[in-house]
């Protein structure tokens, strides 16, 4: 088999992912191959070096010297193809396939509308897009742009803002006709609250009294893991949830759910942004175009303010 034939770039890559992930099936997940697909890869690639490049047992992965010095030059070789191909696509056309990761309620109501025009106006891209509301490291999964909900903590990441959501507390007619309506923070104490299966900075609800903020929050009756879950719990009439209006916004516009104690809203937003791998080196056309369609076709009802295109935050 000639070099031509053999595609030592993907083997190289398969090989780091099996590293960086600690086995064959994590790799195989990332890669979209089969746990044996990864395992014969490895051992085609060790068969045409002649050296044995992992240790392997029923309970761990372990790489050989030989493996250790590959695995650190095989990275240097995928960075720096990386690096050629931001350079060569900086001034060409977008293509290539591009990675998106988003949470899951952002994503349905935002990302998928607007997916198919962005593949129409740019043919040349294809795109792996995946809802999860886990907060993923996009070194580590390598993707090129993720949505993030919420205080940001990564200063290594660039970022555009897309907009602000307020908060508000709501609760379904058929709720608030069983357990009636609070008029004061204090009455929560006496109604049933949906809470998260995470923890929060802040355990209670913020509230704009006479004497400034005060936090209060009905006791909990049911937690859900992310914002849709919540969502769907208050429609189902189990509680009052305080949301992100870009979650429920059309959902008060029907009726479906009613703010709570608005007037006492202390107007506190969540903010949302896309972030990317940034750097001196030029952004890929591929994830520039993205982001700048994202600006433009996500802003949000509540600010429209996406000002902060490509800063750092602190």
């Amino acid at each position: 088999m000639t070099r031509l034939e053999v595609n030592r770039a993907a083997e190289m890559e398969v090989f780091a992912r099996v590293v960086d992930l600690g086995g064959f099936t994590a790799a195989a997940r990332a890669c979209g191959l089969t746990p044996s697909g990864v395992s014969k890869l490895i051992t085609r690639l060790e068969a045409r070096l002649g050296m044995r490049l992992i240790h392997r047992s029923t309970r761990r992965l372990s790489l050989t010297p030989e493996g250790q010095a590959f695995y650190a030059r095989a990275v240097r070789i995928l960075g720096e193809m990386e690096e050629a191909e931001r350079e060569a696509s900086a001034g060409a056309a977008p293509r290539g396939n591009l990675r998106v990761n988003s949470n899951v309620p952002f994503g349905m109501r935002y990302l998928m509308p607007i997916v198919p025009e962005f593949l129409a106006a740019h043919p040349g891209v294809t795109i792996d897009l995946v809802l999860s509301d886990t907060v993923i490291d996009l070194m580590e999964e390598r993707a090129d742009v993720a949505i993030r909900v919420g205080p940001l903590r990564d200063s290594s990441l660039m970022l555009r803002k897309l907009g602000s959501s307020r908060m508000v507390v709501v609760a379904s007619p058929a709720y608030l006709r069983e357990h009636g309506t609070p008029t004061h923070p204090g009455e929560l104490a006496h109604h049933k609250g949906i809470g998260w299966t995470f923890p929060r900075i802040i355990g209670g609800w913020p509230f704009q009294l006479e004497d400034g903020i005060e936090h209060h929050v009905a006791p909990v009756v049911a937690r859900a893991s992310d914002g849709d879950v919540a969502r769907l719990l208050a429609l189902g009439g189990v509680g009052m949830a305080r949301l992100a209006r870009f979650h429920v916004g059309s959902d008060i516009a029907t009726g479906a759910l009613v703010p709570v104690l608005e007037e006492l809203n202390p107007g506190d937003c969540e903010d949302i942004h896309a972030v990317y791998l940034g750097g001196a080196s030029p952004l890929p056309a591929r994830v520039r175009a993205f982001v700048d369609f994202l600006a433009s076709r996500c802003r949000l009802s509540d600010h429209e303010d996406v000002s902060s295109e490509g800063q750092m935050w602190t």
